[in-house]
């Protein structure tokens, strides 16, 4: 069976590919006909001696590694949580991409580069009571970009709204 493209899916830091919101958007592509395939970044998001962040620069190149093989056969959307949506923005510049999820993404992670990320369509869900990334600065960052953006009540962990970010995620995926 053929699929419509392929989707990876990037956890958050200190999380894992078989955490919540990631097992929620694998089933949402899977049952709308796109493969995925979730990478596993634990080892690096330990590796406190490079950052307080882990190893961000490798983690960023085993995306992008990731990325430039499935966009050989096909269309790629990326999706990622916190980390996993900064690295995601971070790679959709450098190979085509047909779309992007971000769920919590920092805008700004400390002296790092400011979020960035291809002119594709995109789609966003945000706690408004995000303890680590004002709502506000997502809404001044989708703004321009004219990104789908839904705010939810919650906090970074979007654990209330596991099945609102699936949704998202298939109705991105439905308009690919």
């Amino acid at each position: 069976m053929s699929t419509r493209g392929h989707c990876i899916l990037s956890h958050g830091f200190e999380s894992g590919p078989d955490a919540t919101k990631v097992t929620a958007l694998a089933d949402a592509a899977q049952r709308l006909g796109w493969s995925h395939e979730r990478p596993d970044y634990t080892d690096l998001d330990a590796r406190r001696e490079v950052s307080e962040l882990g190893d961000v620069p490798t983690r960023l190149q085993r995306l992008l590694t990731l990325t430039q093989a499935a966009a050989a056969r096909g269309p790629v959307v990326l999706a990622g949580s916190s980390l996993g949506a900064y690295i995601s923005g971070l790679v959709s510049l450098q190979v085509p991409v047909a779309g992007l999820f971000m769920m919590a993404p920092p805008i700004r992670m400390g002296e790092a580069h400011p979020l960035d990320a291809a002119r594709v369509p995109t789609s966003i869900i945000h706690g408004w009571d995000d303890e680590l990334i004002p709502a506000a600065h997502v809404v001044d960052w989708a703004h321009p970009r004219r990104a789908r953006l839904l705010l939810v009540d919650d906090n970074h962990r979007l654990s209330d709204n596991v099945e609102a970010s699936a949704d998202v995620f298939a109705a991105l995926l439905a308009g690919i």
